[in-house]
């Protein structure tokens, strides 16, 4: 049988589709997690080469023109990525990956729009694969949009509440659907063009409800969307590596989502919906009393003297990049004999895995980082907890008061140990702008200053 150029780009996008799904499993573990990173770079590797192939067999322009116009685009990307690559910081990377998510929902609806344009003759079948896929790519920019101001702190993060908000939104979810009907018999450009107005009002909307401590299951939401829009357009420009790779993204974005919503206690489609039904939680009751605050050399002590200490990490170690001295505090203590353990909420930071990317990052053993159902029942036995730039997510109000709108969240039981010593820059709340009862209890003491710093000096203070 003779091969051409087409059955050697499907078979390619094939072996690519089969380098995804492997990714995909190696990032399951931290361990074969650079591995499924390296599989997943060939994967695309191969399919963006079998693209341009065919780009330039169905090229309706000379081919130099077309393989001209392919370059420049590869070099202006590969300029902006590479750039945005080196200069971007680790704490950066949830607003970097909101605004990526921004990117393949205006490439959904700028293809959905091409399609149109270019198809006059479009089946039944097509023009709904181009609202649909417009519908998804507009809710998804203006989400992704939104989540990248609000994790930038362009915008704050408390929730937009809109008196009837959940009646508005199904309004227009409905009308969105209602106009299919129209916009498939007719081709009519206005009913396009209202419906992708709506789905971005939509979008926009559905994030600005959501409150700052559900943003990373709505980092993990978008990227789900984004999934779906990439699957979408990949109807609608009948490639099948699109359908495959967004379903994929799609699905296993939804698959974490859910996840996530599991380990915060929060609905999952109460959170893709904007926070539907959460009006309950109205205001969390004000934290008063006196906080007790150390030194360097109390802290040195202390931990010299334990037996066990559980080190809970969050965004604040990532802005100092203490996880460095952190990783060598460890390394000293375990040489003395202590037993050293991390424990890790699964929403530490505002990035799914993002303090085991950073203790991986300084070269702490996997074994002693622990998931939060793993290490709570440890806490009682636990002479000092050192907890590092974490807030929300050691926070007794989520179990202890009703009110407070990170209510019924599992959290990093901390406050049960013996001694816990908190490493902040001041009293101010965390992300969720929630007060946390933590750093005013008996066996609480504040250590203040930036953390890298002060893990430097508890280190020199250390014999």
């Amino acid at each position: 049988m003779t091969m051409t150029l087409g059955t050697i780009s499907q078979d390619a996008y094939l072996i690519a589709a089969v380098l995804f799904i492997l990714s995909l499993a190696g990032l399951s573990k931290q361990e074969t997690a650079r591995r499924g990173n390296i599989l997943g770079m060939v994967g695309m590797a191969l399919a963006i080469v079998a693209t341009v192939v065919l780009a330039l067999r169905d090229s309706v322009r000379p081919v130099a023109v077309t393989a001209l116009l392919i370059a420049l685009v590869f070099i202006v990307g590969a300029s902006v990525g590479i750039w945005r690559a080196k200069s971007v910081e680790m704490t950066q990377m949830p607003e970097l990956i909101a605004m990526l998510h921004s990117f393949v929902g205006i490439a959904a609806v700028l293809i959905g729009y091409n399609s149109f344009i270019t198809e006059p003759h479009a089946d039944a079948a097509h023009l709904t694969e181009i609202y649909i896929g417009v519908l998804i790519g507009a809710v998804t920019f203006t989400g992704s949009i939104i989540a990248y101001l609000k994790l930038a702190a362009k915008i704050g993060s408390k929730p937009l509440m809109i008196p009837g908000r959940n009646v508005i939104n199904a309004v227009v979810l409905v009308a969105m659907l209602a106009m299919i009907g129209w916009f498939v018999p007719t081709r009519s450009v206005w009913a396009l063009a209202v419906m992708t107005v709506l789905a971005l009002l939509l979008g926009l909307h559905l994030v600005a409800a959501i409150g700052g401590g559900d943003m990373p299951v709505v980092i993990s939401m978008l990227n789900s969307y984004s999934g779906w829009a990439a699957a979408a357009a990949g109807f609608m420009l009948n490639n099948n590596l699109l359908i495959i790779t967004g379903s994929l993204v799609g699905s296993s974005g939804a698959i974490l989502s859910y996840l996530m919503c599991k380990a915060m206690n929060r609905k999952f489609l109460a959170v893709i919906l904007g926070g539907f039904g959460d009006e309950k939680h109205a205001q969390a009751a004000k934290v008063e009393g006196e906080y007790h605050e150390v030194t360097v050399d109390d802290v040195a002590q202390e931990l010299e003297a334990a037996h066990s200490v559980i080190i809970a990490p969050g965004y604040g170690m990532a802005v100092a990049k203490a996880q460095y001295p952190v990783a060598t505090l460890v390394e000293r203590l375990r040489a003395k004999g202590v037993e050293v353990r991390f424990a890790v909420h699964p929403v530490a930071g505002r990035l799914p895995g993002h303090m085991n990317v950073l203790l991986a990052e300084a070269k702490v053993p996997y074994d002693i980082v622990l998931e939060m159902d793993e290490i709570n029942p440890d806490f009682p036995d636990t002479d000092v907890v050192l907890v590092i730039g974490a807030n929300d997510t050691v926070n007794p109000s989520a179990a202890e008061d009703p009110n407070s709108p990170i209510a019924g969240m599992p959290v990093l039981e901390v406050w049960k140990a013996k001694t816990v010593v908190v490493l902040k820059r001041s009293m101010a709340t965390g992300y969720a702008g929630v007060q946390n009862p933590l750093f005013y209890r008996d066996n609480t003491q504040m250590l203040f200053g930036d953390a890298k710093a002060s893990v430097d000096k508890v280190l020199e203070a250390m014999h």
